[in-house]
């Protein structure tokens, strides 16, 4: 089964984050093909896994008062807030019998040690692996990841920080109710760090598909066979 690369940013928060619960259905309902897309927005917003209770991990007054729109997404893990300078890849991977993708840990563990050797060759600085699925410059969180799978294929997403604001997530961000411990309490602005890296226009897709050493020329996705699942959208 190869593997088929896309480059797509869609025109809306609520289209990007259900881009990539369509992907996995798509290939659930047949696609002959594994899939890597990329895709950076253009606008912020806050994007909150399928368990996590908003009113502990959102600054809703902050988001109300900016007008940030407020999504769930399909799988599990920590509150993120997108926008320009966050760079996303989605992953949709055919489950196997056998190890790494037969369980959730062996899936999280290769895929996150092939992002750190990639990334360390490019960036040319020693990355860690925290937590369950961050990536770290020393104790800096710049990469978090998450995992979705359903009968047949899994999706493994997340997002590199290149050039995000990150004075916007201590504004619209709460600490959050769960931290890894290598966290220790700090604040956003004391965990998170850039890579400081041009933004994903600037950067050639050679180098993005690096990351994972296996993506194919680009191509077309079939958009017509895909029905744009409904988000939560709390902030208008």
């Amino acid at each position: 089964m190869s593997l088929k690369y896309i480059d797509l940013t869609l025109p809306t928060p609520q289209r990007n984050i259900a881009c990539d619960e369509a992907l996995i259905d798509l290939c659930e309902n047949g696609y002959d093909h594994e899939i890597l897309r990329f895709w950076e927005p253009c606008e912020y917003f806050v994007v909150v896994g399928y368990s996590s209770k908003i009113e502990l991990e959102v600054n809703m007054p902050s988001c109300r008062k900016s007008r940030i729109p407020i999504l769930r997404r399909c799988s599990g893990g920590g509150t993120v807030l997108q926008g320009p300078g966050c760079l996303n890849y989605s992953l949709v991977l055919k489950i196997r019998d056998s190890a790494p993708r037969n369980s959730v840990s062996e899936t999280n563990a290769f895929i996150m040690n092939c992002h750190k050797e990639a990334l360390q060759e490019i960036i040319g600085s020693e990355i860690g692996i925290q937590g369950f699925s961050d990536l770290a410059l020393g104790m800096s969180k710049f990469s978090g990841n998450a995992q979705y799978r359903k009968k047949h294929f899994l999706l493994f997403h997340g997002t590199i920080l290149l050039k995000l604001d990150i004075r916007l997530v201590e504004e619209l961000l709460l600490i959050p109710s769960r931290q890894p411990r290598y966290r220790q309490g700090r604040s956003h602005e004391e965990f998170l760090t850039n890579l400081n890296v041009p933004p994903r226009t600037d950067v050639p897709s050679s180098s993005k598909a690096d990351i994972h050493n296996q993506a194919s020329s680009v191509c077309s996705w079939p958009k017509a066979d895909m029905g744009w699942k409904s988000y939560e959208f709390i902030v208008e």
